[in-house]
């Protein structure tokens, strides 16, 4: 992906993940920071509080191994568009790759460049219902094509 895509992506997971300074529970229960960064995931030892700079540090190095583990898990990644492999990347950041790879429909109608398809599957899942707005404004990419 180019500057312009990364740039992108990183504002769609801002508004799809929302900032905390202070560590929470996500709907899945796990303690999580900034935008969305698992604690649980790392063992280092959890600030109290961090930084909007660290929060920006911890999103880009998220964002980099969710899309890192598109490129090694998902055999057709990179040969989609820019905006088909965001979704993807948005995805892997909020599910990890073991929750995305049970999109099963999902992945193969993307793999046979079935879009539509593909974002109809998405819709019906749990995750759908427990993001809500996240999952029908990542359909409607997927389906389309475009940024929105």
């Amino acid at each position: 992906m180019n500057d312009d895509t990364r740039a992108r992506l990183r504002e769609l997971l801002r508004q799809h993940e929302g900032l905390k300074l202070k560590p929470y529970q996500c709907t899945a229960g796990r303690w999580t920071i900034g935008y969305g960064h698992n604690l649980e995931a790392h063992n280092a030892a959890w600030p109290v509080s961090i930084t909007q700079e660290e929060a920006e540090k911890y999103l880009d190095q998220d964002m980099a191994a969710a899309e890192k583990h598109c490129q090694m898990q998902i055999p057709f990644f990179n040969g989609l568009d820019d905006v088909r492999k965001a979704v993807l990347i948005d995805m892997c950041f909020n599910l990890g790759i073991s929750g995305l790879s049970g999109f099963r429909k999902t992945l193969t109608a993307i793999s046979g460049k079935q879009y539509k398809t593909a974002a109809i599957e998405m819709l019906n899942s749990k995750w759908a219902v427990q993001v809500g707005k996240r999952a029908i404004r990542l359909s409607d990419m997927m389906a389309t094509g475009k940024w929105i």
